[in-house]
């Protein structure tokens, strides 16, 4: 696995973004203490302020997140809506997820995110197809990466945007005998997606890679 972010680096990016609050500390030391060997899927918080930011400038009243943990991206992504907004929020877990809806009502964001307890994709697939998410963030289960990106890029309003998280796989992306599932998936989608016409992509080298990409 490549080190995409030094240590040294990861510290100076965070001290140069802006800062996360009281809540969203707490959150993240909580996960840490609950769930120490499933930690690591918390994503660091100058992706959650890129999060915002990017919700913010699409100016995003439905957003879709796959994928939620304990619920640090969800508020990230809720802060960012314009009035009226609203987050469906996809896992399967109860257990995250109950940490999830204690901070979402701290946070204050609660009324804007409802929570689907079941598999993405039968989420995905059950919604209507009109073209009018604003705003997509997939962070879950990598093989099922190429079947999200398909569900959600054809109910994506031109101009909406998708950000998928950890497309550099520690960058074993690179490394031709790197084949396990998650691997073998994440190249797949990440592949479908600069050759699909329908949209404009960029990945950029933010902690294990980031790709943004906009409906056409």
């Amino acid at each position: 696995m490549a080190d995409i972010t030094s240590p040294a680096i990861s510290d100076y990016l965070l001290a140069h973004s802006s800062p996360a609050d009281d809540l969203l500390r707490e959150l993240a030391a909580e996960t840490t203490r609950t769930f120490p060997d499933a930690a690591g899927m918390q994503i660091s918080h100058d992706e959650g302020e890129l999060l915002t930011m990017l919700v913010q400038l699409v100016g995003a009243t439905k957003a879709v997140e796959v994928g939620v943990f304990t619920g640090y991206s969800s508020i990230c992504i809720a802060r960012g809506l314009a009035p009226g907004g609203s987050l469906l929020a996809c896992d399967v877990s109860d257990d995250w997820t109950s940490v999830a809806r204690r901070y979402w009502d701290r946070a204050g964001v609660a009324d804007r995110i409802e929570l689907r307890i079941a598999p993405a994709i039968e989420t995905l697939r059950a919604l209507p197809t009109d073209e009018d998410i604003d705003f997509a963030f997939v962070d879950a289960d990598k093989p099922g990466y190429p079947a999200y990106y398909a569900e959600l890029v054809t109910r994506l309003r031109p101009g909406g945007l998708i950000v998928l998280d950890n497309v550099l796989r520690g960058g074993r992306v690179v490394d031709p005998n790197a084949a396990g599932e998650g691997d073998v998936a994440i190249r797949q989608v990440n592949e479908a997606v600069v050759a699909d016409p329908r949209v404009s992509v960029v990945m950029l080298p933010v902690r294990d890679g980031v790709t943004l990409i906009r409906k056409r």
